[in-house]
């Protein structure tokens, strides 16, 4: 199957396991509200959602390429469908917990299948971009149903099980298990660029931990401080995840144009100050400022930092295994929150997250740069997404598995050079004198271009 063929399928499944992580507010708010739990054991359900889709992740971690998509994903999306189902009908807190941990394992499941995926892509910045802005639009509007419909902690868990259920069709599309033969072939081999990888996959967890501390408390925020409905706060949800679209949208058009490093550095600067607001937000005004700045250019951020990861592997181990950082870090966002807002209060919490997440955007910022963040330039031969071209080609036949640094383009394509040289002169000895000195120059020329 081809890259392009399958790039909606793995939108679809990047969605029903990423939208529990976007609806985590609703989630944990309905929880203490409805179940009669306190705002930090709501945020320690959301967690333990949260880390069981984490612990999928790390499962899976270089081995959706020997399973296949098809049928991680499938497994995935039914523990999703059966899991968020069980949470909504449930009526008890210990059923509810359990229900939800199966429901997050099948999310982190999909997600792994998903991010596995787009590293494959030729574009992997465009499909998760693509992926990013599906699952914000689908967010959005059920954020703007959600609060007019009632329904407890119910109607979110439910939601989440029908969106499992509707893309599980989709699987259809995806790829089958790799043949033995092949995938003793492809799996071998060390994971490359592991210093990059380990520092661009803590880096997340940090960067992840920080922006859903706040988006865990974020309906708190608007309810308790400054004052707001459910109906209201939920109106900026939804005007803040449309602002998201826009911002995934810009990206999408960007590109790499300017590279990874400077999106991702002067992003994450962004994001540390609209935390601040958001935080000590006491009006209406303020509290949708600072959501709506944080939103628009949070997906931006992430759809470059998955691209980063996506980049440094192409069978995706690094994507999947920085993605399952960034869950833990998700997974301990709300109840980080929880916490800091009880013991602090809100303003103080904005602070502390802001000045954690300002301290991360230096060493994620100097892998991008070190990883070729920099702009593309005329002749450093690169693929669409972002790494060099000579990437797939370099590994072709190699019988180690090394794959070019991808910081140095022009060292990937210098090597290739030489080894298409001896390749030609191996060939024109073996041709011996009917080849002729024409056709030798022939072959040289085009083994410099």
């Amino acid at each position: 199957m081809s890259s392009r063929r399958a790039a909606w399928p793995l939108v679809a499944v990047f969605t029903a396991g990423y939208l529990a992580s976007y609806l985590l507010p609703t989630i944990v708010g309905r929880l203490s509200v409805h179940l009669g739990l306190t705002p930090a054991q709501a945020g320690l359900v959301g967690s333990a959602l949260l880390l069981s889709s984490a612990s999928a992740g790390f499962t899976l971690a270089g081995r959706v390429e020997r399973y296949g998509s098809r049928t991680p994903a499938r497994v995935g999306l039914v523990l999703a469908a059966v899991g968020y189902g069980s949470a909504a009908l449930a009526g008890s807190v210990p059923l509810v917990v359990a229900s939800v941990m199966v429901g997050g394992f099948g999310s982190g499941a999909a997600t792994a299948v998903a991010a596995a995926g787009i590293a494959a892509q030729r574009d992997p910045h465009r499909t998760s971009s693509l992926g990013l802005l599906t699952v914000s639009a689908t967010a959005g509007a059920l954020y703007l149903t959600i609060p007019h419909l009632g329904g407890g902690h119910r109607l979110p868990f439910a939601a989440i099980a029908l969106v499992a259920l509707l893309v599980w069709p989709a699987t259809t599309r995806l790829n089958g298990p790799t043949p033995p033969e092949e995938s003793a072939s492809r799996i071998t081999g060390r994971l490359p660029h592991r210093r990059s990888g380990l520092v661009l996959a803590g880096g997340m967890l940090v960067w992840s931990m920080a922006q859903n501390a706040l988006w865990g408390v974020s309906s708190r925020i608007g309810v308790v401080q400054v004052g707001l409905s459910e109906v209201t706060v939920g109106a900026v949800f939804a005007a803040a995840l449309g602002a998201g679209l826009l911002g995934v949208m810009g990206a999408g058009v960007l590109g790499a144009r300017v590279g990874r490093a400077v999106p991702i550095g002067l992003g994450t600067v962004i994001i540390a100050g609209s935390i601040v607001v958001s935080s000590s937000a006491r009006d209406l005004g303020s509290f949708a400022t600072g959501e709506i700045l944080w939103n628009t250019v949070y997906p931006v951020v992430l759809s470059y930092l998955i691209g980063l990861a996506a980049s440094l592997d192409v069978r995706g181990r690094w994507a999947v295994l920085a993605g399952s950082a960034s869950s833990v870090g998700v997974a301990c966002g709300p109840l980080l929150g929880s916490v800091l807002s009880e013991e602090a209060g809100y303003p103080a919490m904005g602070l502390i997250l802001g000045a954690a997440t300002l301290l991360v955007a230096a060493p994620v910022t100097a892998v991008a740069l070190h990883t070729g963040g920099r702009p593309l330039v005329p002749g450093s031969v690169r693929r669409r997404g972002g790494a060099p071209a000579a990437l797939l080609a370099a590994t072709t036949g190699s019988l180690s598995g090394a794959v070019p640094k991808l910081g140095s383009p022009e060292q990937a394509v210098t090597e290739l050079r030489v080894r298409r040289r001896r390749l030609v002169r191996s060939a024109i000895r073996t041709a011996g004198p009917d080849g002729g000195p024409g056709q030798s120059n022939a072959y040289a020329s085009t083994s410099d271009r």
